[in-house]
């Protein structure tokens, strides 16, 4: 990169002509931060997307995967390159009232769809909202394996009445990119449908969320 001008080099023309300017390996390169010997960032950048069949593929792997079987790429620059993909994931755009509500399934799968795209591994999280479903808190309640989601209803009234909530909703990703509720996700809404009632709370909904879509868990 010594031998590149300084004008063209990826760090000076973002700053000339904006981030739009530069690929998406000299994008990744500027994470990096440096290259190997007898490899500049760039090209480090390049193999490393091809490595991974793109740039998609690339943000869904966590940094311990990142980090392995590439040399130059450790774990240093394997924490920047997974922290700047979740940033990316979770900068939605914001809501165009003071607060967001759930009124309908929809709402809940916008509310977490931020949190749930691009893992290779099942995540739960939970929406915490007041009597009109005004949104109080989005929490992450649990990181499953790549075939099954774990919903522990006792944890989630917990985090609801801890939170002073009084309703709530559930969603969670399927990695396969199926929205198909399965039999153990339907099982699931109505666990917590029966917890919801037990305790005096309103569960709102339970939607599955992939990165193509989602859809409504009715209960079994």
């Amino acid at each position: 990169m010594r031998d590149v001008p300084a004008r063209d080099r990826p760090r000076e023309r973002l700053l000339a002509r904006g981030a739009e300017a530069l690929s998406d390996r000299e994008l990744l390169a500027l994470l990096l931060g440096a290259g190997v010997p007898g490899q500049d960032a760039v090209e480090l950048a390049g193999q490393l997307i091809h490595r991974h069949g793109g740039l998609y593929e690339l943000s869904r792997l966590p940094a311990h995967e990142l980090a392995a079987g590439l040399p130059g790429i450790g774990p240093a620059k394997a924490a920047r390159v997974a922290a700047a993909f979740q940033l990316g994931r979770r900068a939605a755009p914001p809501s165009p009232s003071a607060r967001q509500q759930v009124r309908r399934s929809a709402d809940l799968a916008t509310i977490t769809t931020p949190l749930l795209h691009g893992l290779r591994h099942e995540r739960v999280v939970v929406v915490v909202c007041d009597s009109s479903g005004s949104v109080l808190r989005t929490a992450v309640l649990t990181e499953g394996g790549t075939d099954r989601s774990l919903i522990p209803v006792r944890d989630v009234l917990t985090l609801v009445l801890s939170s002073g909530g009084t309703s709530f909703g559930v969603a969670h990703n399927h990695p396969s990119g199926c929205t198909d509720p399965s039999e153990s996700d339907r099982r699931a809404t109505t666990r917590l449908t029966a917890g919801a009632a037990a305790v005096g709370l309103r569960f709102l909904d339970h939607v599955v969320v992939t990165d193509g879509g989602w859809r409504r868990v009715p209960p079994a």
